[in-house]
């Protein structure tokens, strides 16, 4: 049915984002920010990898996904490397996206 095609369709986006937006994959014994938030994700290794070259060359980056769990994952990345930036989702005032 449509509604069983859409729920596969969710799960492989799921799989193709990050594997802790799975219930239950990280280990909760280990650092929230730690390097394992990397290690356990192909894209985020290679996104490690471009964004710290990236920031050593003073470049700027958009990333842009609609899965807000996935932001949060980003975020809790960003704050792992001490990056700077600037959350925007649905939750975003303006005047914050103005700054």
């Amino acid at each position: 049915s449509r509604t069983a095609v859409l729920n596969i369709v969710m799960q492989l986006r799921k799989c193709a984002g990050h594997p802790y937006l799975f219930p239950g994959l990280e280990d909760r014994t280990l650092h929230p920010l730690g390097e394992h938030l990397v290690e356990n994700c192909g894209k985020m290794v290679l996104l490690d990898k471009l964004l710290l070259r990236l920031k050593e060359k003073g470049h700027r980056v958009l990333l842009f996904t609609q899965m807000t769990r996935l932001l949060d994952i980003f975020e809790d990345y960003m704050n792992m490397r001490s990056f700077p930036y600037c959350r925007i989702d649905g939750n975003t005032s303006y005047d914050s996206r103005e700054q």
